[in-house]
């Protein structure tokens, strides 16, 4: 019988999702929350948007005519997790106590693994998370930091790499776990993963690590950081705006659309400069997981949103063809890439992991 699986991906202002039958994509939406319904979440933990974010998945199904009780399974995308190995994860009580307490901040991801577990009780089906952005596969010699008792964390944008690591072996006639891989997720942040023997072994944490991008600054100088923060009197909240919301591209350039800054930078020398800045430090990143890598690299995986832009992937392909063959994945197909981790599940493909 082919499976029919539900898809959920909750972001800051809307929910995508999807149904898959089989491996057929039968029906992908975007259900928009608006300004005005998420002022009255102003505040508030983000689970408090928990029976909005249902309801209007409900009637988008519904608008549809598809039944709440004909899932084979219910999928999300995974929140602010405790580290875990990459795979698919039984949504669990314990699981949902930890996003509840939201120990690791505070995420619209975070609503995926609740949207699951009430969807899926009414189809009796499992309800599950896949390759949250807490995988942790980092060998121990990439946790050190430099300072004793603050490790590095593996925060990243693990589920489109891995799926795009999953495609690129498939499109080589091997096995993921066969491979040596260099995955740049290029997107709102920039990861950028090392890859061998199907483990993730070392990568940047967009929030605070590796290259700068729209609005995050990625790695800083230390002490003029902490010396700007004291002279100039920030809060905790005011150091994170500053750092991952308010940073990178946009404290340069007052935006954060990537197209209108490869448009300028035909013209202006000031954006050129920027753009390029972001590009070397790309480079940069890249070269370091090539060492990490030992310099065996199989093949180089550009993916996420900036890829979809040729001013991007070009020039870092040209440059970067020293490292290995590059191959560019563009987007973050998010959707599928979790349809994908649930048909391994039913098909017995891979095992359900218990959080």
């Amino acid at each position: 019988m082919t499976e029919r699986i539900l898809v959920v991906n909750p972001g800051a202002g809307s929910t995508k999702a999807a149904v898959y039958e089989g491996a057929d994509e039968a029906l992908r939406g975007s259900i928009t929350h608006t300004d005005v319904e998420l002022a009255a979440y102003t505040g508030q933990p983000v689970l408090q948007q928990l029976p909005l974010r249902i309801a209007a998945l409900e009637h988008w199904l519904s608008t549809h005519g598809r039944s709440e009780s004909e899932w084979s399974a219910v999928v999300a995308r995974g929140g602010l997790l405790r580290p875990l190995e990459s795979g698919a994860y039984r949504v669990t009580d314990a699981m949902l106590a930890d996003l509840r307490a939201a120990g690791r901040g505070e995420h619209a991801a975070n609503l995926g693994a609740f949207i699951a577990r009430e969807l899926a009780v009414r189809a009796a089906c499992p309800a599950l998370v896949a390759d949250p952005v807490s995988v942790d596969e980092l060998a121990d010699v990439a946790r050190v930091s430099g300072l004793a008792g603050l490790e590095r964390e593996s925060l990243s944008h693990a589920l489109n790499a891995k799926a795009v690591a999953r495609r690129q072996a498939d499109a080589m006639g091997r096995r993921y776990e066969e491979l040596r891989l260099i995955v740049a997720h290029l997107g709102s942040g920039i990861s950028v993963s090392a890859h061998v023997n199907g483990r993730m072994v070392d990568v940047n944490n967009s929030r605070e690590e590796g290259p700068f991008s729209a609005d995050r600054c990625g790695g800083l100088p230390v002490l003029a950081l902490l010396k700007r923060a004291i002279t100039e009197g920030w809060s905790p909240g005011d150091a994170e705006r500053h750092v991952f919301r308010e940073g990178g591209i946009y404290s340069y350039l007052g935006t954060r659309d990537l197209a209108v800054v490869v448009e300028r930078a035909a013209t202006d020398a000031e954006t050129r400069r920027i753009l390029d800045a972001m590009l070397y430090q790309i480079k940069k990143e890249v070269g370091a997981m090539a060492a990490v890598l030992d310099g065996h690299v199989d093949a180089l995986l550009l993916t996420g949103g900036m890829a979809n832009a040729a001013a991007i992937t070009e020039p870092l392909a040209q440059q970067l063809s020293w490292v290995a063959p590059v191959s560019v994945y563009p987007g973050e197909d998010e959707l599928r890439s979790l349809a994908e981790a649930a048909q391994r599940v039913l098909r017995g493909e891979s095992e359900l992991l218990t959080y």
